[in-house]
């Protein structure tokens, strides 16, 4: 385990008056992470370059009121379910559920009251943060009362290692991800296009003009969808391909072939640092910051591909969908998911 110094300040107040803290985790080499209690937000991912030179990989804010007022989720845990629900809509035990509609016909993200814009306790670890979150029956529209806590972690192979736990008094829904939008440039918000990736997954979920999977399993072989070899991220994204003119860039599921934490589902490199995805959960939706418009730390301007998403996750509207892996967390079962960013230079 990595020996490491963690330390507490104030990161400003959110708009009721409340004030947030930020917990930055940092090791001997310069490698580390800073997370706030408002939102159990990932605010930076400080790299060492293979000059020793430190860089902050995620794009965010400088203080919470940013992110309090930020649409594009970033660096956010998201839940209780993540990505989007067909008409907001689902049938459990014989119950309808019905939750917001928050974009175009859907629920996203379990909007609007996000988790994101909620304070979680926070304590701190040797190596790490962990935040728990209490959910109460219907939070959001989902039945039970859940329990829920994220732990940030520093590992040995210089990763950020976020370990995902819950517990729930009734059958429910939990699929959580983290909304961290990466650029190895750096927090200045640069076009990633130049940069590549490889994701070890021959389908991905082919969805309508909404987003919503039509329960097809497309193969990614022959299209521009196709990323089973490391490519720029630029090299078809404008192609006339119709899912992703509907999604305006990259902003798809895809089936990953070996989901778990013995090698790694996504490779993200610019040429100078890396990035590593491990995951347990079986989807990971690639975004290409699409829809992203916002003013960042230092002023910095964010737009449409300045960053780039690997949100592991249970696939879109697959609480709908049986023939999909089941997002349902059983009564008094344990939910437990494990995903790893881990950094590497050339």
């Amino acid at each position: 385990m990595k020996k490491c110094r963690i330390e507490r300040k104030a990161f400003g107040k959110i708009s009721d008056g409340r004030e947030a803290s930020l917990y930055t985790v940092t090791a001997e080499n310069g490698m580390g992470f800073s997370v706030s209690d408002y939102g159990a937000v990932l605010v930076s991912v400080w790299v060492p370059d293979r000059d020793g030179n430190i860089r902050d990989v995620v794009l965010g804010y400088d203080e919470a009121a940013g992110y309090e007022a930020n649409s594009g989720h970033l660096g956010a845990v998201v839940g209780r379910n993540a990505n989007r629900i067909a008409g907001g809509r689902y049938t459990l035990n014989g119950r309808v559920y019905q939750l917001a509609v928050n974009n175009g016909p859907n629920n996203l993200h379990s909007g609007p009251d996000y988790y994101d814009k909620r304070f979680w306790q926070a304590q701190t670890l040797d190596n790490g943060i962990r935040f728990t979150l209490h959910s109460p029956d219907l939070d959001q529209g989902h039945p039970g009362s859940a329990d829920i806590t994220v732990t940030y972690t520093l590992t040995d192979r210089d990763g950020v290692l976020l370990d995902y736990q819950a517990v729930c008094d009734q059958d429910t829904v939990m699929n959580l991800t983290n909304h961290s939008y990466f650029n190895l440039d750096g927090a200045e918000g640069k076009s990633v296009l130049n940069h590549q990736v490889q994701i070890d997954a021959g389908y991905f979920t082919i969805a309508d003009e909404n987003s919503i999977p039509t329960g097809e399993l497309a193969a990614v072989a022959g299209t521009p969808m196709d990323f089973t070899q490391m490519k720029t991220l630029g090299r078809d994204i404008r192609a006339d391909y119709q899912p992703l003119v509907w999604a305006g860039g990259y902003d798809h599921n895809y089936v990953l072939n070996h989901p778990g934490m013995e090698a790694p589902s996504a490779v993200y490199q610019n040429g100078e640092l890396g990035m590593e995805v491990y995951t347990t959960l079986p989807g990971l939706q690639l975004y290409t910051s699409n829809g992203l418009h916002a003013e960042g730390k230092g002023h910095a301007q964010y737009g449409p591909f300045s960053a780039v998403c690997f949100e592991t996750q249970y696939y879109p509207n697959s609480i709908n969908m049986p023939e999909f892996p089941s997002p349902l967390l059983k009564k008094g079962e344990s939910y437990h998911e494990t995903t790893e960013y881990r950094f590497f230079r050339f």
